[in-house]
């Protein structure tokens, strides 16, 4: 390490990102992944899309019986 660093130009808050901004990774089971995958490429939809679709989904039904 240097005995002094010059931060004379540095910029303040460069890579700040809000909490609420922060998405953390969800790690799916093997047997999950792999069924959803086929769905995926049945439909030709990234992995992404189907997750949150069959989520959305679920969120529909769960707030029915709610």
């Amino acid at each position: 390490m240097k005995d002094e660093y010059d931060f004379s130009k540095a910029e303040q808050g460069k890579f700040y990102v809000p909490v609420e901004d922060i998405q953390l990774p969800i790690y799916l089971d093997k047997d999950v992944l792999n069924f959803l995958n086929k769905q995926r490429t049945s439909k030709g939809e990234s992995l992404e899309v189907l997750v949150n679709d069959l989520l959305r989904k679920d969120i529909e039904i769960a707030q029915r019986f709610s």
